[in-house]
């Protein structure tokens, strides 16, 4: 409340402190001069004593906060230590995926259309050299310094056998021509 400053000092104290009204001009003075009495009355006042009770409430909030925080605070570092575990163990896991991965596709890469095709084309190329080793074997050993005898039973091993390893390479040819003229289909299923 503003008051007008052409007013004695007395009345405005007054006016501002109607608690302190009832003190004389020397108890006024008094009260100025003595520290120990300036702080009786001071902290007589209704003001000041709303104003400690105020502070004293919010220091017991904070108390009660405090309890309630440090209560919290062995939960809360167990939780953090399972976050810890949980998050290396994710970490680990994580490299092991890649290395998982990696594994996935080295094996999947022998399943790859180009990589099947060049062990066909691979096993076509020996199966020839096969067979024509076979054939140089069989002639080599009937030529002229073989025993002149072989017998039909031995001619038609030669034969059937032949005739198998011709059969596998002619076939293996023939997938590999096939491939080449896009007539096979691969599934990913």
């Amino acid at each position: 409340m503003d008051t007008p400053t052409n007013q004695p000092v007395g009345t405005r104290l007054a006016a501002e402190f109607p608690e302190l009204a009832h003190l004389s001009r020397d108890d006024l003075e008094e009260l100025l001069s003595d520290p120990q009495y300036f702080q009786a009355v001071f902290h007589s006042l209704p003001r000041v004593k709303m104003l400690y009770q105020g502070q004293m409430e919010l220091a017991m909030a904070n108390e009660t906060i405090a309890k309630n925080n440090t209560a919290l605070q062995e939960p809360l570092y167990q939780l953090r230590g399972q976050t810890q575990e949980a998050f290396d163990r994710a970490k680990g896991l994580e490299a092991r995926w890649k290395e998982v991965e990696k594994e996935q596709r080295d094996v999947y890469q022998r399943f790859e259309p180009h990589f099947l095709l060049m062990r066909l084309r691979h096993a076509t190329t020996a199966q020839d050299d096969l067979s024509e080793a076979r054939a140089t074997a069989f002639v080599q050993g009937s030529g002229s310094d073989a025993p002149i005898g072989l017998s039909g039973r031995e001619i038609d091993e030669f034969v059937k056998e032949f005739r198998e390893l011709r059969k596998t390479y002619h076939k293996r040819v023939m997938w590999g021509e096939r491939w080449t003229s896009n007539d096979v289909a691969w599934r990913d299923d």
